[in-house]
């Protein structure tokens, strides 16, 4: 492994990077994109002040947490398997749904084999401006242009057990041209 320092303005943050730096990452386990997902949760971590809860994260604290519940979600569908995403939920939604009900939510997309697992390499695209609401959730409303289609995404954010997790998961798949 790889320890680099990650310039970060005043703070100092270091990641860990797989590998010994000759370009192979010696972790047969570990995806390219599980690796991604991996390192913008960290960097997210790290750079995210304490206290910070009723701020809106940044513009790439947003990105990290659209992409890290879009390839949680997906990874269920996938392999059908939803243990992963529902402890992932903040407590409130947790409570409201057991990894059988999200099976059953999202049965469209597993049944249908939709896989938007390319949304991690594109930059996601805002439709409104991030904002915390009066409930003091995290709304992140907009799409990834995935040729030949559009993954849309309506995601809301509770602060539970020191994180942004997630409480509202609405995805649509739609072609590029339908708006």
């Amino acid at each position: 492994m790889n320890l680099r320092r990650v310039p970060t303005g005043n703070v100092r943050t270091f990641a860990v990077l797989p590998g010994n730096g000759d370009g192979e990452t010696g972790c047969g386990w570990m995806t390219p994109r599980s690796w991604l997902v991996g390192t913008m949760m960290t960097v997210l971590l790290l750079s995210s002040p304490a206290g910070a809860q009723d701020k809106v994260p940044s513009a790439v604290g947003q990105e990290i947490l659209i992409k890290a519940s879009l390839m949680t979600l997906n990874d269920a569908n996938v392999t059908g398997n939803y243990d992963v995403l529902h402890a992932k939920l903040a407590k409130p939604f947790r409570e409201q749904f057991s990894p059988e009900r999200l099976k059953q939510t999202f049965k469209p997309f597993a049944d249908q084999k939709i896989d938007w697992e390319v949304v991690v390499v594109k930059s996601p695209i805002a439709t409104t401006e991030a904002e915390i609401d009066q409930r003091g959730a995290l709304l992140l409303r907009g799409h990834f242009d995935v040729p030949p289609t559009r993954v849309i995404y309506e995601l809301d954010f509770l602060q539970s057990e020191g994180d942004w997790k997630p409480i509202k998961l609405n995805v649509n798949v739609k072609p590029a041209a339908e708006r």
